[in-house]
């Protein structure tokens, strides 16, 4: 299936801490194992075979990266909801949509969330059991939700598969300020599915199907092959956990 992707390098209000840290102007431009993370998250997408690649960014060392694989720019909206959501507008689906963070990022979680991704569907997400996680890297520290059928942990990895994503990605905009209070996110489903989560009865993937069905849309659950597509760079001891895996995989860190 062909495809397109989106990668999110927006640059945040006030700067990146880590970024400010490695003194660069931007997270994506922090090197790993040679690279600017973002030069390693742009190569994945084009070994996975994507066809277009946007990346949204003002940051002009980014921009100059993004060119040299001929990534088309985005010009970034307040938020990463509405610079996806623009993003979709200029690049076209089926859009695979991920972050210049994801620094570990192999062409084949992006292989698989398109593979795995229901035919159907408007909307494929991308999460790691927490099993995953911690079986691939020990000790990692990562936001998980907890569902009937375990804990789970986001992997920046979304595919937005035909217009009617367009509705998931207003939805996300709302709720874009709860991503860390679930609880939150699933009470906006209605009373009975707010029982289910609280009482212990919900999976994920039926959470995730119901929230599309209550915006419209056929939404579907990726459970993750690879543990370590849930782990990207939004602290210190991430980039330190980063380094090590590339170094314990051969590359020079």
């Amino acid at each position: 299936m062909s495809f397109n992707a989106l990668v999110l390098a927006g640059t945040r209000p006030g700067g990146d801490p880590l970024a400010r840290a490695e003194e660069l102007s931007h997270k994506g431009l922090i090197s790993v194992a040679g690279q600017p993370i973002i030069v390693r998250v742009l190569a994945a997408l084009r070994e996975a075979g994507a066809a277009r690649i946007g990346v949204v960014a003002d940051d002009p060392a980014i921009i100059q990266l993004a060119g040299q694989f001929g990534a088309e720019i985005v010009a970034p909206a307040p938020g990463p909801s509405a610079s996806a959501a623009a993003g979709f507008a200029q690049i076209g689906e089926p859009l695979v949509v991920t972050t210049s963070d994801h620094a570990l990022l192999r062409a084949e979680w992006v292989r698989q969330l398109v593979r795995d991704a229901p035919p159907a569907c408007d909307v494929a997400v991308m999460l790691a059991r927490r099993d995953a996680v911690e079986r691939a890297l020990p000790g990692s520290e990562r936001t998980y939700l907890r569902f009937a059928d375990g804990e789970w942990s986001g992997c920046n990895l979304f595919l937005l598969g035909s217009p009617a994503a367009n509705s998931a990605l207003a939805t996300w905009q709302r709720i874009e300020a709860d991503r860390k209070r679930p609880w939150k996110i699933v009470s906006r489903l209605g009373p009975m599915t707010l029982l289910d989560y609280l009482f212990g009865r919900l999976t994920l993937a039926e959470g995730i199907a119901r929230l599309g069905r209550r915006i419209g849309i056929d939404a579907a659950l990726v459970a993750a092959e690879d543990g370590l597509a849930a782990v990207d760079v939004d602290k210190l001891a991430d980039l330190v956990a980063v380094r090590a895996v590339l170094s314990r995989a051969g590359n020079d860190a």
